[in-house]
């Protein structure tokens, strides 16, 4: 399987990305996919579009995209966070 971009992004590109790529990057890990992490500022999310296999967002983007776009907020609050995986994982194996 070739290596797979994800974008997660937040409101600073700091402390809430960081959980949750952390989370993100030992999951997919676990489910066997190569992947390369970008944090960014959600409002830097334009930059990262052209490359992106999936974006996890903890904040409301502020962009319509094709991209496949996952809610990160379970990665911060703990709810939630075994669907937010699966939609990861589904989406980077189909």
């Amino acid at each position: 399987m070739l290596k797979k971009r994800i974008v997660v992004a937040c409101g600073t590109g700091i402390a809430t990305s960081t959980v949750a790529a952390e989370r993100i990057s030992k999951e997919c890990e676990k489910a066997g996919i190569d992947v390369d992490i970008i944090q960014c500022k959600v409002s830097e999310i334009n930059s990262y579009l052209a490359d992106a296999d999936l974006i996890v967002s903890t904040t409301i983007l502020p962009v319509k995209t094709d991209v496949p776009v996952v809610n990160g907020l379970p990665f911060i609050t703990g709810i939630g966070i075994e669907k937010a995986v699966e939609s990861i994982v589904k989406e980077l194996t189909c």
